[in-house]
């Protein structure tokens, strides 16, 4: 890998050499500042405002690091074709960084709607869309829409998940495979989210990495997780682990990646172990170069042991030009739109398991929702659990057993805090005093409509009564 950081295009696909890179998060960003060799980082796209970048990120990109910005809220997997302003805010956090590239993922965010003439159900998680050809077509459908509206290359994440559907029709190799040779799309890939789906559904990394182009890959994420009761948890909280560097090593005998990023998403270590992990990935990287002409050579021996030319070559090549996209139909979408919703609304309103989805792991994933959406309001609202205490977790899971977050985290805190004082809860008279003020405060500025009226004048009743 010979990044230099400054975005310059690589060789083969035209996706810019990157380097060593790591997640831009706001609690690190001083230590980030201080790690050597970073060359790159990737910032959550919908925490960017293009016009008031933190001051970190000017400094970085002053130094000529650049900047990719990492969506998590298109939801390219989902039945609706993408929304037109979340492109275009995309768009512009783009062109406000200066990046060569924009990311993605392969995912499903939400479902409901017109499709389904049902509300839309957010699930503030990325995922799985079923590997079927009908849902190739949605996908690759909705990427070209995505491509058309990016003023820069789009690539798209595989990623790690808990639960499976029923009937699938491709490996997920094949799939992103497919994905490629009709779109033109670059990959990232995500070798922690390979080792996810090896323990929770199965699947073969190496064989993943056989079937897909890996001229395609515009760059690798590495990511720690842990194992619980059976089923890996893809947390980016704790360190990588040596299976996940057994497979970047896998797909390093295979190809240079032009980049290679840390992620790191909470419980962050100090600067030191930071720059450790960068290092042993680095190393990793190193140590098996692919060789002329694309043949590999075996790198390590850990987990997942390479194979050797001899014993074959599943992938293909990128194309030169894409295939024509075939149009997904009204049809199409329907019957897949009504598959997610029907999933969705197991996860987070509490209904029946589809058919052929495994109720356990569909119970271990709703929890799982459920603890995020816990986790990420309270960062996002700290004052909710400083009001709370000790009771907040156990409120907000219960509230979360019977509400369906309906339109992002900034909505799902005030909802939370206008179910509490309905409920005239928290107990504690200046508590709830606290907890009302902190919900008028942040109410919307323009008029409510009648319904929210009607809301509020119960909840001032209640308090009056307390």
């Amino acid at each position: 890998m010979n990044g230099n950081g400054n975005g310059t295009p690589g060789k083969g696909n035209g996706t810019p050499q990157l380097g060593m890179g790591i997640g831009w998060r706001p609690e690190i960003a001083d230590a980030i500042e201080g790690l050597s060799g970073v060359d790159w980082v990737e910032a959550v796209a919908e925490n960017i405002c293009p016009g008031h970048l933190p001051d970190a990120l000017v400094r970085l990109r002053k130094r000529g690091v650049t900047v990719v910005p990492h969506g998590v809220s298109l939801g390219l997997g989902g039945a609706d074709r993408p929304d037109v302003q979340r492109l275009a805010d995309l768009a512009a956090r783009a062109e406000a960084l200066g990046a060569p590239l924009v990311t993605e993922h392969i995912a499903f965010v939400r479902a409901g709607g017109a499709l389904t003439a049902s509300p839309v159900l957010e699930a503030g998680h990325l995922l799985p869309v079923p590997r079927t050809r009908d849902a190739l077509r949605v996908l690759c459908e909705n990427v070209r829409i995505a491509q058309d509206a990016l003023p820069v290359p789009l690539a798209v994440e595989n990623i790690a998940a808990l639960i499976s559907w029923p009937d699938e029709e491709l490996s997920e190799g094949q799939f992103l495979a497919e994905l490629v040779e009709r779109t033109g799309v670059r990959l990232l890939i995500d070798v922690a989210n390979l080792h996810t789906n090896h323990v929770n559904r199965g699947e073969d990394p190496v064989k993943a990495l056989d079937e897909l182009p890996v001229e395609a890959i515009a760059y690798v994420h590495v990511a720690g997780g842990l194992e619980r009761d059976g089923v890996w948890h893809d947390t980016h909280a704790h360190p990588v682990t040596r299976p996940v560097l057994d497979i970047l090593a896998e797909l390093r005998a295979r190809v240079s990646p032009p980049g290679v990023l840390l992620e790191r998403d909470d419980d962050f270590p100090p600067a030191a172990e930071l720059a450790g992990e960068l290092t042993a990935i680095r190393e990793t990287i190193t140590a098996g170069p692919a060789t002329a002409g694309g043949d590999r050579r075996p790198v390590g021996a850990g987990a997942y042991a390479p194979k050797t030319p001899a014993q074959g070559d599943a992938r293909r090549d990128v194309p030169e030009t894409p295939r024509p996209v075939e149009t997904a139909g009204d049809g199409v979408r329907a019957r897949i739109a009504l598959e997610q919703v029907a999933l969705l609304s197991s996860l987070v309103a509490g209904t029946p398991a589809p058919e052929g989805f495994d109720a356990r792991r569909l119970g271990v994933q709703s929890r799982a929702l459920a603890a995020k959406r816990a986790g990420v309001v309270a960062k996002i609202a700290p004052e909710l659990p400083e009001i709370l205490g000790a009771g907040y977790r156990a409120a907000f899971l219960a509230y979360a057993q019977i509400r369906p977050m309906r339109g992002g985290y900034r909505r799902d805190a005030l909802d939370f805090a206008e179910h509490l004082l309905i409920g005239g809860r928290p107990e504690d008279a200046a508590a709830r005093r606290r907890l009302t003020l902190w919900w008028e405060d942040r109410a919307a500025p323009r008029p409510p409509r009648r319904a929210t009226r009607l809301v509020r004048a119960a909840t001032r009743a209640v308090l009056v009564r307390k």
